[in-house]
Order: structure tokens, then C-alpha cells, then sequence
């Protein structure tokens, strides 16, 4: 096997790949340790070995075997990773501080946020609050944020191209409502019962935009509308002048924060979800992210986050969710 002229460029992932299979002797188990599919790891050593020009393995349908030059280049391989996971973490140390959009402030997002804090204390995690996934997808695909939370499937095309997400939790949605409204003496509210409202979901913000797109779904062939567009409020304090002034409901999710005057009740028959992942670049690699992710699954799975409600609603064909 005549070896490539560019062998002295051999990318470190393809030497993991087969330091995976020298210690395993076994692909199935060696793509498993490395969490990718057989094919992409068998598909990885063909190039590594035609990069070096030299046959690695032997391999038969009961086993796999080093060759002679794959146990002469195993060495060289584990002293190259070495040194790029010391580089790595040479520095892992100056990490610059992550920034991570929490939406608002009170939600489930920031319950994460602090998790991922007490996993990598050493690492710096710093809140943003820019109320709404298509804003800050935008930031963060132009470098000014690098994770958020929210609705990952509300994204255009476009956009999610560019991006990575997990799914965190199905959140379930409610209304909230002036406290003289009619159904705000009732628990929970059913959907049928707002029929003929105007409902206020964030129209003409165009850095909630996947809210108000949700909400279309969500009341199309309801008698619901989509209340028309207000002044774009920031902080909690605006939000409340203006829900006061505008005297409609508003939909919102069923931990937003208490709002002066109004009052929050979950929408029932059926449970409308609102889906939250947790967003970044695609090719992002920090420590922060690392515990964001690991605190997201850790408390999703603690508190069933991941559980769909039987009698729920969600979009159909919605992207970023599980399949059902």
C-alpha cells in the first residue's frame, strides 16, 4: 500500500480510532467506547491506513489482530494523543468565561445553570437574559453568546444548521391572566375555554418569534388569536405595565415568575408542552458546556423532565425533540 503524500498530517482522530480498536481487538466495542457508528470508525482506519500506507489489523470474521506496523505505530499513537490532551488541558485552565442565555429570569434554564456551576466550579458561567431562542441563536451563531435555552424546532432552517442542541424538558404551558379575567377563578384552565380570546404571545418581537409561532399552532382551529403586536417589554416590572395596560392573557410556561395583578393557570384538555433544549455552535468545546449538558441530563432524569404527559400537545413533525 503506497503511503499518501500528506502521511505527516494525520489528524488525532484517526488516531483515537485506533488506539479504540488496538485495545478493544474488537470494532463493535472500540465504536461503542468512542460513541460513533461502526461504519464511521471502520471507514476512519481504511484512511488512516492509507494515509501510513501500511496494513494495521487483520481481520477475520472471529477476530481482529494487530499487524506488525500496527503494533510498531501504537506507541507513537498513545505519546501524540498524550501530548494533545496535555495541550488540551494546558489550557482548560484560561477557559474564557462561558455565556449562557437563560431567557428570563425564574425559570427551570437557571436551576441548570447552577447545577453546572457546582459541577465545574472552576469554570466561568455568566448569565444573559435575552428573552427569546431566535435572538439568541443569532447572537450565538455570531459569536456574541455561545449557549441558550428554548425551542429549538422554532428556528429556521437556516439557522439550526449552523447549531447544536439536547433536548432538556417537556414544560408544560399555562396562561396568565389579569385577576378580574372570568376564568381566573378556576385551577386550570381548558384550552376550549379560550375560545374568542386575543392572546398575547410576544407577535412582532422578532427575537421571540419561535414563541409566537408556537402559540399560532398551538390556538389554529381553537378560536384562539394571536393577540396583535405590543411594545416589547424588558424586565419584570415593564411586562407587568404592560400585560396591565393591554388587560389580555398571555401565554407563558407553567414556572414563569409571579406577576403583580395577575394570576398563572395551567392550560389543560390537552396539556399544551412547550419543548426546551439547550442550544449552542456547532463546534463549541468548553468545560462549561460540558456541565451544562451533564446537569440538564442529571436533572431531567431526577425529576422525569423527559416524561411526556399522556394528554399533551406538541407540533406536529416538531425538530429537536425525541422520537416518540
Amino acid at each position: 500500500m503506497a503511503p499518501s503524500p500528506y502521511a505527516h498530517d494525520i489528524e488525532p482522530r484517526l488516531l483515537r480510532a485506533f488506539t479504540a480498536v488496538a485495545d478493544e481487538l474488537h470494532f463493535t466495542r472500540a465504536a461503542a467506547r468512542l460513541y460513533v457508528a461502526q461504519q464511521a470508525l471502520s471507514r476512519d482506519i481504511r484512511r488512516l491506513e492509507r494515509e501510513l500506507g501500511a496494513d494495521l489489523f487483520v481481520r477475520t470474521t472471529r477476530q481482529v489482530t494487530l499487524t506488525p506496523d500496527g503494533a510498531r505505530l501504537l506507541p507513537y499513537a498513545r505519546g501524540v494523543l498524550a501530548a494533545c490532551d496535555a495541550l488540551s488541558d494546558a489550557f482548560r485552565a484560561a477557559t474564557r468565561p462561558l455565556l449562557v442565555d437563560l431567557n428570563t429570569t425564574g425559570l427551570a434554564n437557571g436551576r441548570v445553570l447552577e447545577r453546572a456551576r457546582e459541577l465545574a466550579p472552576d469554570q466561568e458561567l455568566m448569565a444573559r437574559y435575552e428573552s427569546g431562542l431566535t435572538g439568541a441563536a443569532a447572537q450565538i451563531l455570531a459569536g456574541g453568546l455561545d449557549v441558550s435555552f428554548g425551542r429549538f424546532g422554532g428556528l429556521g432552517a437556516a439557522q439550526r444548521t449552523g447549531l447544536a442542541s439536547q433536548f432538556v424538558r417537556y414544560e408544560s404551558m399555562a396562561v396568565l391572566l389579569p385577576e378580574e379575567h372570568p376564568l381566573a377563578g378556576l385551577a386550570a384552565v381548558p384550552l376550549a375555554a379560550l375560545a374568542g380570546e386575543s392572546v398575547y404571545a410576544g407577535a412582532g418581537n422578532d427575537r421571540t418569534a419561535e414563541w409566537t409561532d408556537l402559540a399560532a399552532r398551538l390556538f389554529a382551529g381553537r378560536g384562539i388569536t394571536v393577540a396583535p403586536r405590543a411594545p416589547r417589554a424588558v424586565g419584570k416590572e415593564e411586562f407587568r405595565r404592560i400585560m396591565a395596560k393591554l388587560g389580555t392573557p398571555a401565554l407563558v410556561v407553567v414556572d414563569f415568575p409571579p406577576i403583580p395583578g395577575s394570576v398563572l393557570r395551567p392550560l389543560v384538555d390537552p396539556v399544551p408542552l412547550s419543548p426546551v433544549s439547550l442550544v449552542w455552535r456547532k463546534g463549541l468545546r468548553h468545560p462549561g458546556l460540558d456541565a451544562l449538558r451533564t446537569a440538564a441530563a442529571e436533572i431531567g432524569r431526577r425529576e422525569g423532565w423527559l416524561e411526556r404527559p399522556a394528554d399533551s400537545w406538541l407540533p406536529a413533525d416538531e425538530a429537536g425533540v425525541p422520537a416518540a
